[in-house]
């Protein structure tokens, strides 16, 4: 039974570490990538059920004979890489669940930054430059509160270069061809599946302040499982850790 446990176990485990990567390197279909992941969590389940059933039998088995429990080295990280299987696309699931099915987020709903610098980049992606609006705006909105127009008592001056260092110090690439005045764009990677979000940064002067809105929006995939709102509250707090 080990072997058996040892080959679901990595089986599951690699079907859902690989598709990443082969999505992202390989060539290999968002829907095939997603699949693997899918099946990944039946070979993983599989696994820590054999694991489970192996165990209890063998110690039954030794108790019976008088003799000492096993050594379960091996079948620990057996055990592990098939938690692993299951634990990650499970937990993707779950917070798919909990979020609304979005991929377009901004401080702006009414008039939201415009994505000018990345456009020719995005012209083959799935998901429109345009802004929705309607349904996409009411989910935000009761999902993500707290994503709004940001007031920062600094000059428009010094918030635009401590975006600039923000942008940076996240590790996004900065895009500048025939941006707008006053307005940062660039694109973030995710790691795992290799996917371009954008993000646009539009600044406003108020005075002596400058008012802040951020647009984030996935080129694929309908939901975004939380990550754009995640990466405009992540951006605003670098934001203001450089104006420090």
């Amino acid at each position: 039974m080990r072997a058996l446990i040892a080959l679901t176990s990595i089986v599951g485990f690699l079907m859902v570490i690989l598709p990443g990567p082969l999505y992202q390197f390989a060539g290999v279909s968002l829907g095939i990538a997603f699949t693997l992941l899918r099946y990944g969590v039946f070979v993983g389940g599989a696994a820590i059920i054999l694991i489970i059933l192996h165990v209890l039998l063998t110690y039954k088995s030794r108790r019976r004979r008088g003799e000492a429990a096993p050594k379960w080295g091996s079948l620990f990280v057996y055990g592990i890489l098939a938690v692993v299987a299951v634990g990650m696309p499970v937990s993707m699931m779950s917070k798919a669940s909990s979020v609304p099915p979005i991929h377009d987020i901004t401080t702006d709903v009414f008039n939201p930054p415009e994505f000018v610098a990345v456009a020719p980049l995005r012209a083959d992606a799935p998901n429109p430059i345009t802004y929705e609006g309607g349904d996409i705006t009411r989910q935000q909105v009761e999902a993500y509160p707290e994503i709004k127009t940001q007031l920062m008592s600094q000059s428009i001056d010094a918030v635009y270069a401590a975006s600039e260092k923000a942008i940076t110090s996240l590790g996004w690439e900065r895009v500048t061809e025939g941006a707008k005045p006053n307005t940062l764009e660039a694109t973030d990677t995710t790691l795992w599946f290799g996917f371009k979000d954008d993000v646009v940064i539009r600044l406003t002067a108020q005075g002596d302040n400058t008012l802040v809105d951020v647009r984030s929006k996935s080129r694929v995939g309908m939901s975004d499982l939380g990550k754009n709102a995640e990466r405009i509250t992540m951006l605003i707090e670098e934001i203001r850790a450089q104006l420090n």
